[in-house]
This record gives structure tokens, C-alpha cells and sequence, in this order.
């Protein structure tokens, strides 16, 4: 009688050619991406126009709230109080920017809210922009409620 051949095998293999052709893929991608990141090309969509452009300062409070200025007419058009955790977070990386560069908190930033509907929170004095939709609604709308009525825009 012989003896049963055993294959030391557990489960199933993956077709040696499969592999090869999902490496040459993720190769192609992979240089896709340097080529096109290298190139200079915009990868981003351009802004939509600006449909209300309104300059404020923001100011930490001894309560703890931030007080939103507008930064025309010096009034104070809102307070941001709690944890508001966005809010704070958004300005923290700007002012960082702005320590980097040693500008101060005096320059005003610009909110900008755009023909297709979305806001956009621009510092004149670093250059830099954050697009709040990417966000999400529920944190956008913490800044959109500092727009202007569409009827005294």
C-alpha cells in the first residue's frame, strides 16, 4: 500500500501573474501621482467667485469665549463660547502660521462665502486658506452663521 501524499499547502494560492499585475498596477499609480505632484500642475478646483467677503478679528476673552469683531467697524458681532473646538482649532493653525512669520493678531481675516455655497476662512497676512466645507456642515455652519442676511449682503 502506499502512502498518501500530503501537501503542505493550508489554503488557497494566489495566481503568481495576479500578483505581478497588481504590483505593476500600484507601481503606475504611484508614479502617477509623483509625476503629476512634481509637475506643478493645480490638482486642486478653482475657488468660485466671492458672493460676501467680511473682515474680522478674532479675540480670546478672560471667560473664555472667543469674541468675533468685525474688523471695520470695531464691533462685536459674536461670541463663540464652550469648548467650540473647531473654531479654536482652525485659528490655532493660523495663528501658528502667523507666529512663524511674525506677524501679529491685528491683521484681519477674511470669511469669504462663495457662489457655489462654500465658505472659505483666508488670512491676507500668510496667504493661507482653509476651505470649511471639508469639515463638514455641522462645523461650517459655526462660521457661516457670521455671514451677513443674504438681504444686506
Amino acid at each position: 500500500m502506499t502512502a498518501p501524499v500530503h501537501s503542505h499547502q493550508t489554503g488557497p494560492t494566489v495566481p503568481r501573474g495576479l500578483l505581478v499585475g497588481v504590483a505593476a498596477m500600484l507601481m503606475a499609480v504611484a508614479g502617477g501621482v509623483i509625476a503629476t505632484r512634481l509637475s506643478g500642475v493645480p490638482i486642486r478646483a478653482a475657488d468660485a467667485p466671492a458672493a460676501v467677503v467680511i473682515a474680522l478679528r478674532f479675540e480670546d476673552r478672560p471667560d473664555g469665549a472667543v469674541a468675533v469683531i468685525d474688523a471695520h467697524s470695531g464691533q462685536t458681532i459674536d461670541a463663540i463660547t464652550g469648548q467650540a473646538g473647531f473654531v479654536r482649532g482652525t485659528l490655532r493653525g493660523l495663528a501658528r502660521e502667523r507666529k512663524r512669520n511674525g506677524i501679529g493678531s491685528e491683521p484681519a481675516f477674511e470669511l469669504i462665502g462663495r457662489t457655489d455655497g462654500r465658505l472659505t476662512l483666508h488670512d491676507p497676512a500668510t496667504g493661507r486658506k482653509v476651505d470649511l466645507e471639508s469639515f463638514g456642515p455641522v462645523n461650517s455652519s459655526v462660521f457661516a452663521r457670521l455671514l451677513p442676511p443674504p438681504a444686506q449682503r
